[in-house]
């Protein structure tokens, strides 16, 4: 797992001389449908993953999906994960410059309505032809500055009865 750290700045006005500063940090998980990978590997990895999204202050994911390919078990049960925590998801479409432009909207609806996503909540990408990034940016400015969940339990866990 590789994790950045990121300040953002924003001004709170004119009587302020020093910006605010918040911290955001970029948890990159391993692939979770890494075909090489040992069957205890693939379980240590979801055991990673499934410890990063039952976080309270994580704002979301950005899910990165190859255009060209159905998803997969594992993709559907990232889907299934996020769903049952509310998590919030953005799904990066990547590699849309292998596709024509039709076969680019085509596959974004067939992608979006097999994982159950919003509209909002796909962006189609290329690096390659910096298609999408742009929109990418300014979507996951606004996934973070959405409050996170209220920090307490994880989904699931409970206090037990009585006085604390």
């Amino acid at each position: 797992m590789n994790v950045y750290a990121m300040a953002v700045t924003r001004s709170v006005g004119a009587q302020h001389a020093a910006p605010l500063h918040d911290a955001y940090y970029l948890l990159d998980l391993p692939g979770y449908g890494y075909s090489r990978a040992s069957r205890a590997d693939r379980a240590a990895f979801r055991g990673l993953i499934t410890h990063t999204l039952d976080r309270p202050r994580l704002a979301g994911v950005l899910w990165l999906l190859d255009i060209r390919r159905d998803p997969s078990d594992d993709d559907r049960a990232m889907q299934e994960l996020f769903a049952e925590r509310k998590t919030p998801v953005l799904a990066a479409l990547t590699k849309s410059d292998t596709l024509a432009r039709t076969a680019r909207a085509r596959r974004e609806g067939e992608l979006r309505s097999a994982l159950e996503l919003e509209d909002d909540q796909v962006i189609v990408t290329s690096a390659r032809e910096k298609e999408g990034i742009d929109e990418l940016r300014e979507a996951i400015g606004e996934l973070i500055r959405k409050p996170p969940r209220a920090p307490g339990l994880a989904p699931g866990v409970s206090l037990p009865p009585g006085p604390l």
